[in-house]
């Protein structure tokens, strides 16, 4: 954790209290929730890579105090913190959210750390660019660091308009030598390079226009500062070894990301052109399907059939494994009582033989606890593919988390 970046969200903290504190006779809310999970991931293969724990278990807790005035405004605050057998990487502390909403009748206003997400489509959400990627957390991508940020919407007849203004840069988090799902070599996070001078301080700015036409759910948005997603170069440490070193460029990202609902089908799509990245722009995009059948074999339960298609104009160049990838999935909801789910997918490249398949599931027991398990699998991943040196790293996650 950057310090300078721990001394900001103290001052907006401190900053935040205070206003808290001066209008506290107004509050009429006070919540605490949030979660406490225990964590076990366990891998049947062998590390392939020195230093590699074979197992790991870890602890996370995530607290959200949450305070209402009576004018509406707000205030919420979501720290999270893990401990990690078996990276120490993967031991960390963040800010997801450390948030005022100034809330008036012509606009919005929030400052302080925030999580925002955009997109439709669900295996690869191309998109979403506001905040960092939590990497150690899950290598789906899903989690997230808290993004210090102004964010200014006005809500109107006609749509909703976002502007973004982000002060700080958080750096992606990626394994340690301990930890497994990754690669051999070692990104060394403590030589990240920048190309803007401002380095982590550059100021970023993002606008979104949203609405919904009928069925249709609409999102366009631009993004002008630095690429979330790093480029790893390649060096070596004072002992000699490889070690890749993140860089991050100053990017430009025009995107759409819209859904539309016929009937039981569910149509999804997620698009970008992006320049800066790299020597060449391109584009992106992500999109397909999803059919739900609801009270199959005239049960109560609803069945659910995905289907994307992920794109990428670099295609062998590219940085995510997504190039050129169909994905289906069929997704089971029970709706009972204990909120069962369970989501079975397949990624299939379409120009090599690499599969990916993945399993996430999940029940309630009693009101306050929740079992999630989690099941990834690489197949027949050629040298060539950007999986390639994670093939032995199968693993299954269980989680065991009571919420209050």
């Amino acid at each position: 954790m950057h310090k300078l970046y721990l001394k900001r969200c103290a001052f907006l903290f401190i900053l935040a209290l205070g206003v808290f504190l001066y209008s506290s006779p107004k509050v009429f809310a006070h919540e605490l929730s949030g979660y406490a999970a225990g964590e076990l991931r366990l891998f049947p293969n062998e590390a392939l890579y020195p230093g590699q724990n074979e197992q790991s278990a870890s602890f996370a807790f995530q607290p959200e105090y949450y305070h209402e005035f009576k004018s509406g405004s707000s205030f919420t605050f979501v720290p999270f913190v893990r401990v990690d057998s078996g990276d120490q990487e993967r031991t960390h502390f963040d800010i997801r959210e450390l948030t005022f909403l100034w809330l008036e009748e012509d606009f919005e206003l929030r400052v302080g750390v925030r999580k925002v997400f955009w997109g439709t489509t669900e295996v690869l959400h191309l998109v979403d660019i506001i905040n960092q990627t939590d990497l150690v957390e899950n290598t789906d991508t899903e989690d997230k660091l808290g993004q210090p940020m102004a964010n200014l919407s006005l809500s109107r007849d006609w749509g909703t308009v976002d502007l973004f203004w982000m002060p700080f840069f958080r750096e992606r988090t990626f394994a340690g030598t301990g930890g497994r799902l990754r690669g051999a070599t070692i990104v060394d996070e403590d030589r990240v390079q920048y190309e803007s001078a401002a380095e982590e301080w550059h100021s970023d700015w993002a606008f979104r226009y949203s609405h919904t036409f009928g069925d249709l759910d609409l999102g366009l948005s631009q993004f002008l500062g630095t690429n979330r997603d790093p480029t790893l170069l390649d060096g070596t440490d004072s002992s000699g070894n490889a070690i890749f070193i993140p860089k991050y460029e100053q990017i430009k990202q025009t995107s759409i990301d819209a859904s539309y609902v016929v009937g039981d089908w569910l149509w999804k799509l997620e698009s970008l052109y992006r320049t800066g990245q790299g020597n060449d722009d391109y584009f992106a995009w992500a999109g397909g399907f999803e059919y739900t059948f609801v009270g199959v074999l005239e049960s109560g339960m609803d069945l659910g059939l995905v289907g994307e298609w992920m794109f990428d104009t670099r295609e062998e160049e590219a940085t995510t494994a997504f190039e050129n990838d169909i994905a289906t999935a069929i997704r089971l909801a029970v709706n009972d009582a204990a909120s069962t789910e369970a989501l079975l997918g397949w990624v299939q490249d379409l120009d090599t033989s690499a599969r990916f398949l993945f399993l996430e599931a999940s029940r309630r027991f009693g009101d306050n606890w929740l079992l999630t398990a989690e099941l990834r699998t690489f197949l027949n991943q050629p040298m060539e593919d950007f999986l390639f040196e994670q093939r032995d790293d199968e693993i299954m996650q269980i989680e065991l988390a009571y919420y209050f």
